[in-house]
């Protein structure tokens, strides 16, 4: 399970990416708001939850919970040393998931932070493993395996595939898939690039990307991932 962590104090951000990894989470440390930033805009559908420090040299951790949440359906928690109703208040409408006040005790975070994730779990509904034929997602993780091995996809690649696999069995037009591209990626995504990215993905998870069996052409009105 992967966390997006920005805290802009070295020595507690050290000492926290330590803890997390010990826990078992994977972790990506930021210590500014412009890195936060590029990799919440490339990276944002890989992470299951979002760990920001409130106050940045370039930024605040609010802005950064804003642009996660105009991108993605994942908790966010803020670190702060101020200890103030109005600032919690603020965070907490702004969509921030929990708010814990420094110093804190690592264990009272790790968890908040399980607890937070199970809530969400049970809120979406969503599998973490999605099975279709010989490949499989990792929801959590944010990876795909195809017969166990990894298959490396760009962020695009993967929130499209992503896409298909939430609807299996129905038909997506392509209308459909470049609506929710848009409304996931926040990039401009045209027609025939969706046709290219369709392509790339029947070569990575395809046997035979001539013949697809995973993501199948369903004429005249679209594309469709499983039965």
């Amino acid at each position: 399970m992967k966390i997006l962590l920005v805290e802009d104090d070295r020595t507690i951000a050290v000492g926290l990416e330590y803890s997390l990894q010990q826990d078992q989470f994977a972790t990506v440390l930021c210590h500014d708001a412009v890195s936060a930033k590029k990799v919440i805009v490339d990276e944002i559908e890989q992470f299951a939850l979002c760990l920001f420090d409130l106050s940045l040299p370039d930024g605040s951790g609010y802005e950064l919970c804003q642009l996660v949440k105009e991108r993605s359906d994942i908790p966010v928690i803020f670190l702060t040393a101020i200890d103030d109703e109005v600032n919690v208040v603020m965070g907490l409408d702004m969509g921030a998931d929990d708010y814990i006040t420094k110093p804190f005790r690592i264990r009272e975070l790790i968890s908040r932070i399980k607890t937070v994730l199970r809530r969400y779990q049970k809120q979406s509904g969503t599998k973490a493993i999605i099975e279709i034929e010989n490949v499989r997602i990792n929801t959590l993780e944010g990876k795909v395996y195809k017969n166990g091995e990894e298959v490396l996809l760009t962020a695009l690649e993967y929130r499209l595939f992503l896409i298909f696999a939430n609807h299996i069995g129905q038909v997506l037009s392509r209308n459909q898939l470049l609506e929710r591209i848009w409304d996931i990626a926040g990039d401009f995504v045209n027609d025939n690039t969706l046709t290219v990215y369709i392509k790339r993905l029947r070569e990575k998870l395809e046997d035979n990307p001539q013949s697809p069996q995973i993501i199948k052409t369903v004429r005249g009105l679209g594309y469709k991932v499983g039965d």
